[in-house]
């Protein structure tokens, strides 16, 4: 397997909050392998999870990296990479 890891920038105008964040941690869920983000020095948190997610206080701008480690975590990281830049509030 190989791990993957990336660093992207928030696009949602308002950042993680309740809809974009639920629609991210449903793609981590629908693509089925386990994924972790953080932001800054926090430490990374499971990203299925939205309460975890909400908790690292994501606002947009904010640089966030995500790390997956499995056989497709490349295709992976590139859909949430997709979702993450997406304004999902415009």
């Amino acid at each position: 397997m190989t791990q993957v890891t990336r660093t992207v920038r928030v696009g949602s105008a308002h950042g993680l909050h309740a809809r974009p964040a639920k629609l991210f941690v449903q793609a981590v869920k629908d693509a089925g392998i386990p994924v972790t983000i953080s932001k800054g020095a926090s430490a990374p948190v499971d990203a299925s999870s939205i309460l975890g997610v909400i908790a690292l206080g994501i606002e947009h701008g904010d640089y966030v990296t995500l790390t997956a480690d499995a056989a497709r975590a490349a295709d992976v990281i590139d859909a949430l990479t997709e979702n993450l830049t997406t304004d999902h509030d415009a």
